[in-house]
C-alpha cells in the first residue's frame, strides 16, 4: 500500500465568505481541489448562514453548485446528533456542531474563521484558520 491520500476538507462559513470576497488563499484551495479532482464538503447548515441572494453571490452559486462541493444534508439522525453535541459541549451554535461532527465523520480538516469554536467541539479536528 501507498501512503494515504490526502484529507478531505469541510468548509465553513468564514471560509465560503473568504471565497466569495476572492481571498487569495481560499481561491487558491479552490483552484487545487479541482485541479486534483477533490469534493469539498459543506454542511446544509453553512450554506444556509451564508446565502442571501444567488444574482449578487454569482462566485459562491457556482462553487456549491459545482462537481467540487458536496452540500451535506441536516436529515433528522444528523439533527439528533448535532443536538447531543451541543448538549454535551454547552453550545447552542448548531451549524458548527453539524460542521464539527461531519469532519469528524470524515476525517476531515476543517477550514474555518473560527478555530476556537470549532475545537471547543471537537478538540481531535485539524483546524486550519482562513
Amino acid at each position: 500500500m501507498g501512503p494515504p491520500g490526502p484529507r478531505p476538507v469541510v468548509l465553513d462559513a468564514g471560509a465560503l465568505i473568504a471565497f466569495e470576497r476572492s481571498d487569495r488563499l481560499m481561491l487558491r484551495l479552490v483552484e487545487l481541489a479541482v485541479a486534483h479532482e477533490r469534493v469539498l464538503h459543506v454542511p446544509a447548515g453553512v450554506v444556509a448562514q451564508v446565502w442571501r441572494d444567488g444574482a449578487r453571490q454569482v462566485r459562491l452559486a457556482r462553487l456549491i453548485t459545482s462537481s467540487t462541493v458536496t452540500v451535506a444534508p441536516l436529515d433528522a439522525g444528523e439533527a439528533r446528533a448535532t443536538g447531543a453535541l451541543c448538549g454535551l459541549t454547552g453550545t447552542s451554535e448548531i451549524v458548527d456542531a453539524s460542521l464539527a461532527l461531519l469532519a469528524h465523520r470524515l476525517g476531515a480538516t476543517v477550514v474555518t474563521s473560527d478555530p476556537v469554536d470549532i475545537r471547543r467541539l471537537d478538540a481531535t479536528l485539524t483546524v486550519v484558520p482562513c
